[in-house]
C-alpha cells in the first residue's frame, strides 16, 4: 500500500472523529445557552479541508515517495492538535461557539497564543502536500485557508470580545 494512501486515510479518520466530537460539544454548548457566530463559515472550512485531502488523492502521483522528515513534522503537528483539543475539552468545536459565562481558556497552548489551532492547521495544510512534493497544492490551499482564517478570526474575536475583559 502506498504511503500517501495510508496517511490520507489516517487524516480522514482523524478529521471525521474530530467532527463527531465537535458536533457533540456544539450540541451540549448550545443546550447550555451558548450562541453560534458566523455559522455560514463552517461549510466553507469543511469544503476546504475535504478538497485539500481529495486534491492530494487525485493530484499526487501514486508512486510519489514521501519526504519522511515532513511526514514526521506533520505527525508532530497532530500531537499539537491533540494538545489544543484536550486543553479546550468540551469547549472545543469546529464552529464559533461562545458560552457567555464561561471563562476564556488560558492554559496549554492558549498561554502562548490566542489561536493555536489555526496556526497548527495552517502548518498542516502546507506541510502535508509538501511531504509528497505537491508544492502547488501547498500554496493554493495555504492561500485559501489564509483567506478564510482572516474572516474567521475576526468573527471569533468579535464573539469573544466581552469575555476577554473578564
Amino acid at each position: 500500500m502506498r504511503v500517501l494512501y495510508v496517511v490520507l486515510a489516517l487524516v480522514a479518520i482523524q478529521r471525521l472523529a474530530e467532527l463527531a466530537y465537535a458536533n457533540r460539544n456544539t450540541r451540549a454548548l448550545l443546550a447550555r445557552g451558548a450562541s453560534e457566530y458566523a455559522s455560514w463559515q463552517h461549510p466553507l472550512f469543511i469544503g476546504l479541508h475535504a478538497s485539500w485531502l481529495l486534491s492530494l488523492l487525485f493530484f499526487v502521483p501514486t508512486g510519489q515517495p514521501p519526504n519522511w522528515y515532513l511526514i514526521a513534522v506533520f505527525f508532530a503537528l497532530q500531537g499539537l492538535r491533540v494538545w489544543v483539543i484536550a486543553t479546550l475539552g468540551a469547549a472545543w468545536t469546529t464552529r464559533i461557539i461562545s458560552l457567555p459565562e464561561a471563562p476564556l481558556v488560558r492554559a496549554g497552548p492558549y498561554r502562548l497564543m490566542r489561536h493555536p489551532n489555526y496556526a497548527i492547521v495552517a502548518a498542516e495544510i502546507a506541510v502535508l502536500p509538501l511531504a509528497f512534493g505537491a508544492v502547488k497544492l501547498a500554496l493554493i490551499f495555504s492561500v485559501l485557508n489564509a483567506a478564510l482564517l482572516a474572516v474567521r478570526i475576526r468573527a471569533e474575536e468579535e464573539a469573544l470580545a466581552s469575555r476577554y475583559s473578564s
